[in-house]
């Protein structure tokens, strides 16, 4: 089993990307917060989870280990294949879907476009106990409640949820540092674009 690609990027498209690893072309399935991190860059490295089925092999690639974790953990639940899984983490950041099945949000996953009630429901209630299981050395519980207060905020204003919460990850990923006005105050700046 392939566990982990480090190459060229040959092409790439919000789902997926070409790798060329030593000459071989790799094809791999991605989802779109890891697009957003390899984007820019013209060689990476992506922890990989291969699946086999009788009549294909299908690459799957995560920028963390953590948010392959969290996939791996996904699939496991019936009903919910790799490409709803992709999905779903394409919608919400890894460590905002473990947040949100801990404390039974669901309105925050059924907000992920393609995502039911009735399965929101059940992913809740098959990993509320599983999530802990899993941990995200790189980011701090203070980084997270920070985030999450600044999105919570623009909610409260009326913005769009997943709106807030892709526009305050862009600004903490060029300043990291930003404190919750100065972050609340750039994100104001830049969905009123």
């Amino acid at each position: 089993m392939i566990g982990f690609l480090k190459g060229k990027i040959i092409s790439s498209r919000p789902t997926q990307l070409l790798l060329d690893v030593n000459g071989v072309g790799y094809s791999v399935n991605i989802s779109i917060n890891t697009f957003e991190k390899v984007s820019q860059k013209k060689e990476v490295q992506l922890f990989i989870h291969t699946n086999v089925k009788e009549d294909s092999i299908t690459l799957y690639g995560f920028y963390t280990d953590y948010e392959k974790e969290m996939f791996e953990l996904l699939i496991s639940i019936s009903g919910i294949g790799p490409k709803l899984a992709l999905s779903l983490l394409s919608g919400i950041e890894a460590n905002d879907l473990k947040e949100a099945i801990g404390i039974g949000d669901v309105t925050r996953i059924v907000a992920i476009p393609g995502i039911g009630r009735k399965t929101a429901e059940r992913l809740i209630l098959e990993l509320k106990g599983k999530v802990g299981s899993i941990s995200d050395s790189s980011e701090t519980q203070t980084d997270r409640g920070v985030k999450q207060e600044a999105i919570s905020a623009l909610a409260t204003l009326g913005y769009n949820f997943a709106t807030a919460e892709k526009v305050v990850r862009q600004i903490l990923s060029s300043s990291p540092s930003s404190t919750i006005e100065e972050l609340i105050k750039k994100a104001l700046s830049e969905i009123n674009k």
